[in-house]
């Protein structure tokens, strides 16, 4: 079993028995039936956050063919400690129009983590050729919702905006990729070189014939947003294999280096890091009650992620009740881990009923995502029944 972080955030999902299983199924999205394949772990504990992992097919494959191959290798690696779901893209492909892909993945997100337990702060999401095009997609606009994305042969083709904002970003591609040139794998991996703020470098590439592969991790990253580039001696493939032309899902390192990529990132979203010293609030104090404690754990413009820490008092406690008044305007889009209502700026959230029941000292978080700009509100607690 895998440690949870202690900053993991729950959603809805947990605590409830979960209407969602394993297999093919269909979500209404943009006014179309969207069909994809959910893995629900072995044994699904609805106790226990788990990560969520998106896997986009390529061009003419299918969320089937997805499936089928393990989801990229990451079925048997996760060890069950991971939801997997395989979207299946219109006509075969992720053109994305009008956005309706991300729309589709929003979507997605929403009904999983109303139904089942898991780690909003462990998103993923990764695709070969046209689903890492995706992939990438998903990077430039959903950069506070996914931790992390492997883009395994893409390009620009699934669209980027706006795709400032920093994402833990692991590309592979082929040197002599004679469908989606290396060239363009580059340039989107340069858009998170950028972004997350690492030292511009040219990585060393293997050599013409040589049939291996070269893992670069960039330098000078922000702290929580790594940029690896992995450059193999091959073609367009998602299972190059070292010392060999031929391809292998049961021999392919790429499996390996995705994992390890995703599982070495913390499950708590770091601080932003273009606003150091952003702001938070200390626990409002009520003896024998409870207290609430604010901080912003990621920052973009025109937005914000805040999580609330909700600790009971000297008595345990069966209910609380969190509140406060945003100063600014700021509005809250998402919310996890407790039930919002708002009036103008003064804001209120109570706990789930999975989360309400506090041993004396003990905590319990929530989180949201908000509109505007960040600050630090008072907050107060009160305990309910």
């Amino acid at each position: 079993m895998a440690v949870i972080p202690a900053a993991a955030a729950p959603t809805a999902g947990c605590g409830r028995v979960p209407t969602l299983t394993s297999g093919t199924r269909t979500i209404a999205s943009g006014g179309q039936n969207r069909t994809y394949i959910l893995r629900v772990p072995d044994a699904y504990d609805r106790n226990r956050p788990y990560k969520l992992i998106f896997a986009f097919h390529w061009l003419n494959g299918s969320a089937a063919t997805v499936a089928g191959g393990g989801y990229y290798g990451l079925q048997q690696l996760s060890d069950n400690s991971a939801i997997i779901v395989a979207p299946q893209g219109i006509d075969n492909g992720w053109a994305n129009t009008g956005g309706r892909d991300l729309t589709l993945v929003d979507n997605l997100t929403s009904l999983i983590e109303g139904d089942l337990c898991v780690d909003t702060t462990q998103l993923f999401a990764l695709g070969w050729s046209y689903g890492g095009s995706m992939s990438y997609a998903v990077a430039c606009a959903r950069p506070a919702v996914f931790r992390a994305v492997a883009v395994l042969s893409g390009a620009n083709l699934s669209g980027c905006g706006p795709g400032t904002q920093p994402v833990a970003y692991l590309g592979i591609h082929g040197t002599h990729d004679s469908v989606l040139n290396i060239s363009m794998g580059r340039s989107i991996r340069d858009t998170f070189v950028r972004n997350n703020g690492c030292t511009s470098q040219s990585p060393t590439e293997p050599a013409p014939g040589s049939l291996t592969h070269i893992v670069t991790a960039y330098a000078g990253c922000r702290a929580g947003y790594p940029v690896v580039w992995a450059a193999f001696d091959g073609d367009h493939t998602p299972e190059p294999v070292d010392g060999s032309t031929s391809t292998s899902a049961a021999r392919t390192w790429t499996g390996g280096e995705i994992w390890r990529f995703f599982t070495q990132l913390p499950g708590a979203t770091p601080s932003s890091p273009s606003t150091p010293g952003t702001p938070s609030s200390s626990p409002t104090t009520q003896p024998g009650a409870c207290t609430a404690g604010y901080r912003i754990v990621g920052q973009w413009q025109g937005g914000f992620q805040a999580e609330v820490t909700v600790t009971a008092g000297a008595a345990a406690v069966t209910g609380w009740r969190v509140g406060w008044t945003f100063a600014g305007g700021q509005s809250i889009t998402q919310l996890w881990g407790g039930r919002h209502t708002s009036g103008g700026n003064t804001q209120q959230v109570v706990n789930e009923t999975w989360n309400g029941s506090l041993a004396a000292g003990a905590s319990t978080t929530f989180g949201f995502l908000a509109s505007g700009t960040p600050s630090a509100p008072a907050m107060t607690c009160a305990v309910s029944a």
